[in-house]
């Protein structure tokens, strides 16, 4: 299995046709769309917002741009779920109306993992209805699988960050990894059989003993990242990339024959990232964009014809990130 790790990547075809800029300035990302593929549920900071809320706009030009979250706090990882008028998203409002502090560079590129990050139901337009997670600690990175009604999202309920699935009510709570490490950015595939995600598992115990320095202070170091897939409930996992760099962002085909997913890997260590496609067994890799910029976060429309994703391509600031669709070649 390993020797498919050494295979060149293939020139790609021409996947993306017709992009589509929506936003234009600010901090946008993680764009989702709605069921009826109608909109886009995603996080930006904006309109004087010192740091991320949830916002629905229509898919087709961007417009009617409404904020869906409390304004307090910050969020991230805003989903529909299948009956296209409910969402759910992680906040630290909870917490605190003001943002939380940056995390520390000083200790390199981390990532904050807020303790009061929790998971909450909410309307369409707005309205919180639940909060799904209660546990001490992380938890975010939902998304969810129209078909099955279940979410899956990273929490620290365990001590360690794991992928955890729960019923749309929040009942159902169940650990599916178990690794040492950082596990996250989890997606379902359509049939709701499968899973992808993003992984950094220390495989020396130098490393394990820095990754559990980090997360005591609430943080993760994300430039180290490979791919998994495996079963729903977590069995069966393989790991699919062995780059050595960053790779993360994965979701499925709607055929769930191929992963499409953002990467450093032609540029280790660097924020130029672009977007790859794969097979689930770790071949064929393709690369889909050649923009020289950071691409990530990509989603298939629900009939496939269409792509998002958010890149500072086209950018006229520095830290500027917009939202792109486009159609989808296969």
């Amino acid at each position: 299995m390993k020797l498919l790790f050494l295979l060149p990547v293939i020139c790609a075809a021409q996947h993306i046709a017709n992009l589509n800029q929506l936003t234009h300035g600010g901090q946008n990302a993680e764009a989702y769309w709605s069921p009826d593929g109608k909109r886009l549920i995603f996080q930006s900071t904006r309109e004087g917002q010192e740091c991320d809320q949830i916002y629905i706009m229509n898919a087709a030009d961007g417009s009617d741009v409404k904020m869906v979250s409390t304004g307090k706090g910050v969020t991230t990882c805003g989903y529909f779920l299948g009956d296209n008028k409910t969402i759910v998203y992680a906040s630290t409002h909870e917490g605190g109306d003001a943002c939380p502090a940056r995390p520390d560079r000083s200790k390199g590129y981390v990532w904050a993992v807020y303790p009061t990050f929790d998971i909450f139901l909410a309307t369409d337009a707005g309205k919180i209805l639940k909060k799904l997670t209660t546990a001490p600690g992380y938890d975010a990175e939902a998304t969810v699988n129209w078909k099955t009604k279940k979410i899956i999202y990273t929490s620290l309920a365990s001590g360690d960050l794991d992928l955890w699935t729960m019923h749309e009510d929040g009942s159902h709570k169940t650990r599916i990894t178990t690794s040492e490490g950082y596990d996250g950015g989890a997606v379902f595939s359509r049939d709701g059989k499968k899973i992808v995600w993003r992984a950094h598992h220390p495989d020396t115990p130098e490393k394990a003993a820095k990754s559990k320095e980090l997360l005591k202070e609430n943080l993760t170091a994300p430039m180290k990242m490979e791919l998994f897939v495996g079963n729903a409930d977590g069995s069966d996992a393989k790991q699919i990339t062995n780059f050595g760099c960053a790779s993360f962002a994965p979701t499925f085909s709607p055929d769930g024959k191929k992963i499409l997913f953002s990467s450093n890997k032609h540029k280790c260590d660097s924020s130029d990232f672009e977007l790859y496609l794969i097979n689930v067994d770790g071949t064929g890799l393709e690369q889909v964009t050649d923009y020289a910029v950071f691409t990530s976060f990509p989603e298939f429309s629900p009939d496939g014809a269409k792509i998002v994703f958010a890149s500072s391509y086209k950018s006229t600031s520095k830290y500027e990130f917009n939202i792109f669709t486009a159609d989808w070649k296969p």
